[in-house]
Parts: C-alpha cells; structure tokens; sequence
C-alpha cells in the first residue's frame, strides 16, 4: 500500500476547529456597547480555525472579542447602536487597546 492511498483512506478533519457563534456571543457585544462609550468594532475575517469575529474597542481602550457568525450581523449590531464598523485587516487596531493591553497585564492570553 503506498503513501497516497493510505491517506486518502483516512477519515476526513472537520475544516473549522473552533465553534459558531451564539446568541451570548452577541449580547456580549451588545451589552458591551450599551455600557461603555465611544466603542468601535474592527471585524476579522472568518479563517479556518475560527468563525467571523468582532473586536469592540471602547474609548479608554478596553476591548472584548466575540464570535458573530457573519460580517452582516456585526454589521447589524453595528448600525442597531450607531457604532463604526472597521475592517481589523485593512484599518488594524488603534493604538489605545495596545496601551489598554500593556497597562491590564492581567488579562493577557496564556
């Protein structure tokens, strides 16, 4: 039996590793809006390891990521609270969540 067919006898891997969004995901984000001011959403793509996501990004920097399943239903939190909608691939992110970021070490990723 050679390398080729061996491989393709393999059972096949599920393309996406991470789950889909979910109602809480959005109230998060909603939630996240109503109780902070001047907050901005930067939208990153879909990849294969994670569905469409949403960075809100409030005025003094703090942030919180959140799945939202498409780009249409961020947009549509977005336009429901008056919220600027940028895309993270084309804008990156401002220089306040990475001041945020440095002076909140606790809330790093491990």
């Amino acid at each position: 039996m050679g390398w080729f067919s061996r491989r393709a006898a393999e059972p096949t891997t599920p393309t996406k590793l991470d789950r889909e969004a979910t109602r809480d995901d959005l109230a998060a984000l909603e939630a996240f809006v109503t109780s902070r001011r001047g907050v901005e959403f930067y939208l990153e793509p879909e990849t294969t390891a994670t569905d469409t996501t949403v960075v809100a990004i409030a005025h003094d920097g703090e942030w919180i990521r959140r799945r939202t399943g498409s780009p249409r239903a961020a947009g549509k939190i977005a336009q429901k609270h008056a919220v600027p909608l940028y895309e993270a691939a084309r804008t990156g992110y401002p220089e306040r969540m990475r001041a945020w970021n440095r002076a909140h070490p606790e809330r790093r990723a491990r």
